[in-house]
């Protein structure tokens, strides 16, 4: 389909062209640079963790990020689509424009001591980085500032536009970022997530599409034992709303993926409920389905309303994410980067701290298996009717105005549950540090492969505006 809002024209052929050896000089050059910040990146690392913020509240993560790309001679816009915690930074001019971005939100009761092996939250019910979104923002930073060495000394033009995910547990500020013509002008968007593999993709992959809704219902207060009678349970349409949805989904998708949250459930159990809400997510692996699901969420919010005399009073979107659709060429850029960096060489502690995790939140005949020591295959487009159902991210809704990529780095552990304590344990210790050494790498030189092969720009807009 014609991608919505695709604005910014193929890059002309006017950057320079380096011959095979001196792009690869360059890139090893990189290398070495994002070597030589080890140190900072480390610090980066280990203090936006220590922030652990939920969406919409990365305050003090914001103010530090912002006020290391000011150090290193970057502009910054804060407040960026109205949301506080959002910003943009940039440095340099002309094309191409080479987009960096990556989540910062924490998870909600996820606090953790890293490097422990059990469960010991720094702050008894406090949100942690249990997806590891402290880690994309330092290696983006890293990686621009190897490239940013090289621009200065060379004169190479460029832009390079850094900018944060904010509040992507809750799928809601991306949407705003494309709404708001943050793209515009990019060229090329490389992406990075936390994970426990090295590895990139392109086309669609497992993950879905999804809309974020609040469905709230308004009843009549009454004594709970003096006059129950007179009273119209707001919480019954809840629970009966959930009870629906959870028969409906047996004739479902495989695809699919839905859950929900009560988030008002009254007041106390003597005063029947006047109001009471739902918070629902809704998966599906294209726009339509998703839509699907609304209409049948909707239904099935009627219903309950009839039955307990309660009325539907509002349905509210909170979030929403496109599926995903990854750039084929650059993808494949950025999987021979990949390759050439290889895996980070993992010690005895680091496996320790991972086989130890492992056996602690798996079931007891799962042998531990340690960390990943090949990096991954090239993931290519998976056909709907293979998929079966996975997380989502707004990014979706970038790469449908611009190509865009995203590069998955070592700084996790494998097989553990996601967006839990546990996935907290190595995002401050050696493991993510080295992770995101060797993804800053990886970014760095598929940035100057951007920079200097303007034939992979032309192509990336090929796929972008004729295939995706």
């Amino acid at each position: 389909p014609a991608p919505l809002g695709a604005q910014a024209p193929a890059p002309s052929a006017g950057a320079p062209v380096l011959d095979s050896a001196r792009l690869a000089a360059l890139k090893a050059e990189a290398a070495r640079s994002v070597d030589s910040m080890r140190t900072l990146a480390q610090q980066m690392v280990d203090q936006v963790f220590s922030y652990g913020h939920l969406g919409f509240q990365e305050t003090e993560t914001s103010r530090y990020l912002t006020g290391v790309l000011r150090k290193h001679g970057f502009t910054v816009q804060t407040g960026v689509s109205g949301i506080p915690t959002a910003w943009v930074a940039r440095w340099g001019s002309g094309k191409p424009v080479i987009a960096l971005g990556s989540d910062v939100d924490g998870i909600p009761q996820a606090s953790q001591t890293p490097g422990v092996g059990y469960r010991q939250p720094l702050v008894e019910g406090a949100p942690g980085h249990g997806e590891g979104h402290n880690a994309g923002v330092p290696l983006n930073v890293v990686a621009a500032l190897a490239v940013k060495r090289i621009m200065e000394r060379d004169k190479l033009p460029g832009t390079l536009v850094l900018w944060p995910g904010t509040a992507e547990e809750l799928v809601a500020g991306k949407a705003y970022f494309v709404r708001d013509g943050m793209f515009k002008d990019v060229d090329a968007v490389l992406f990075t997530h936390v994970s426990s593999d090295f590895s990139t993709a392109w086309g669609g992959q497992s993950s879905n599409g999804l809309v974020s809704l609040e469905f709230a219902f308004r009843g009549n207060a009454a004594h709970a034992a003096g006059a129950p009678w007179r009273g119209r349970s707001a919480l019954d349409a809840v629970e009966l709303m959930n009870v629906g949805w959870n028969y409906r989904r047996e004739h479902l998708r495989l695809q699919q993926r839905s859950h929900y949250v009560v988030t008002d459930g009254g007041d106390q159990p003597n005063v029947v409920p006047s109001t009471a809400k739902v918070w629902y997510y809704l998966r599906e692996t294209d726009y339509p389905r998703i839509m699907g699901l609304w209409a049948a969420a909707d239904s099935i919010a009627r219903g309950a309303a009839l039955m307990t005399g309660a009325t539907l009073d509002t349905v509210r979107v909170l979030g929403a994410a496109w599926p995903q659709h990854f750039n084929r060429p650059i993808a494949q850029a950025m999987h021979a980067n990949i390759r050439a960096v290889g895996m980070p060489t993992w010690d005895d502690k680091d496996q320790t701290l991972a086989r130890g995790i492992q056996a602690e939140t798996n079931a007891a005949d799962y042998k531990p298996r340690g960390l990943e020591s090949q990096v991954a295959r090239l993931g290519e487009h998976v056909p709907d009717e293979q998929k079966r159902g996975g997380g989502s991210d707004d990014i979706g809704d970038v790469s449908w105005v611009v190509p865009t990529v995203t590069l998955r780095f070592p700084s996790n552990i494998p097989d553990l549950p996601g967006h839990h304590w546990a996935n907290a344990v190595s995002m401050a210790t050696p493991i993510a540090h080295k992770g995101v050494t060797a993804g800053a790498k990886a970014q760095a030189m598929t940035m100057l492969d951007l920079m200097l092969q303007p034939t992979l720009l032309a192509d990336a807009w090929r796929y972008f505006r004729e295939v995706q």
